[in-house]
């Protein structure tokens, strides 16, 4: 990376062991996870990236304490709150699942501390009100993922659909979005399904989708439970399109699916396609070094989801130099400037497109925040 990025020397310093300790650090960032549990497909890879962010910001250094919520909501609250009263943290970054993350909402917010949440649910950040202006999602709203999806069901003659969501906000938000897109697009939603994180079979409600008949199925899942579905559909002799969300965005997606995840339709990162990605891509050349960086760390490609957690990094970077203007680490002047400097963020670009923030939008991706995608010889490819 160039020298001027705070990335640079952080896998070498998280190989040597060299990351700043407690005694060191002027501010302090929580990160919760979901490294074990249902979620864990997701939480791994954001757990990983932890050593990559920046330990360093302009003058200050940058202590990082990650606690993994075991994919529990009830976990993640008191992850949270000790986060607060104990380690009086600056901002968190997490965590991974959607309802985990609307569970802390409030105690970010009466706390006064920004949270960078890396999940897949808009409703963390709508409708904004007094709580969720602490709240900034470094994920793709669903509006911009669900729009993409629609206009290629309308493009090639969708006329009803399926859906299956999960039951949670991520699903719910979800069948929200589609319904609204399916009537601006004239598509019919004719069956409406739901499953909990946490089942192992979804044989009932595949059986009344099936029955339904819809020429296309919408799964709104995140992580391993959005093969379920899917794999369940296929079982049952569904012959009909099947799209996913950016929750499905990771390579054990196409793992534990095989075969019969083959032509599933998806609208999400860059990252999925890279090698197909044009160089002139904003993006392309630093995910293109996340991506070496968290390979020589890990041994292994990260997820997407990963990468929701290392933006996570480039947003606090961008923010902090403009908050200590406003007073210290640790201190509510501090953190409250450091919201507003987030709020602020124009034209930052990450691993997956570039941030424009504004008080009514704390996710800030537009367009350039995704690619339509397929899965082709058991790979992700661009869909032309």
């Amino acid at each position: 990376m160039p020298s001027t990025s705070p990335f640079k020397p952080i896998a070498l310093l998280a190989a040597l062991g060299l990351c700043c300790g407690a005694a060191m650090a002027q501010m302090k960032v929580g990160v919760v996870y979901s490294a074990t549990g249902p979620t864990a497909l997701v939480g791994i890879p954001q757990k990983n990236s932890v050593p990559l962010l920046p330990r360093k910001i302009g003058d200050l250094t940058v202590e990082y304490i990650g606690l993994d919520d075991a994919s529990d909501p009830t976990q993640t609250v008191n992850n949270v709150r000790k986060l607060l009263a104990e380690q009086h943290i600056d901002a968190l970054i997490g965590p991974s699942g959607s309802p985990n993350a609307m569970g802390v909402i409030q105690f970010i917010a009466d706390a006064g501390v920004p949270m960078l949440a890396p999940v897949g649910t808009a409703a963390v950040v709508q409708p904004m009100d007094e709580q969720k202006k602490w709240v900034f999602k470094t994920t793709q709203n669903d509006e911009i993922i669900g729009a993409a999806l629609f206009d290629h069901m309308a493009r090639t003659g969708i006329k009803t659909l399926g859906y299956i969501g999960m039951a949670d906000p991520y699903g719910e938000n979800w069948y929200r979005v589609a319904s609204e897109l399916a009537a601006k697009h004239g598509i019919q939603i004719i069956a409406n399904e739901r499953f909990a994180r946490t089942d192992s079979s979804v044989v009932g409600q595949t059986l009344k989708l099936v029955g339904a008949n819809p020429d296309a199925v919408l799964v709104g899942a995140a992580g391993g439970p959005s093969v379920l579905p899917e794999v369940s559909l296929v079982d049952k002799g569904y012959k009909g399109k099947i799209y996913q969300t950016h929750g499905a965005a990771l390579p054990a997606f196409i793992k534990l699916g095989g075969k019969k995840v083959e032509g599933t339709i998806l609208a999400a990162s860059l990252m999925l396609v890279l090698p197909e990605i044009a160089d002139s891509n904003p993006s392309k050349k630093l995910a293109t070094e996340y991506i070496d960086a968290y390979k020589k760390l890990n041994g292994e490609a990260p997820a997407t989801f990963g990468a929701n957690v290392y933006d996570a990094g480039l947003l606090l970077a961008n923010a902090v130099p403009k908050a200590e203007k406003a007073g210290k680490p640790g201190t509510a002047a501090f953190r409250s400037a450091l919201r507003d400097a987030l709020e602020q963020t124009k034209e930052l670009v990450g691993t997956q497109g570039v941030y424009n923030m504004t008080p009514q939008d704390h996710s800030g991706f537009d367009e350039r925040g995704r690619e339509l995608i397929t899965i082709q010889d058991g790979q992700f490819k661009l869909l032309k």
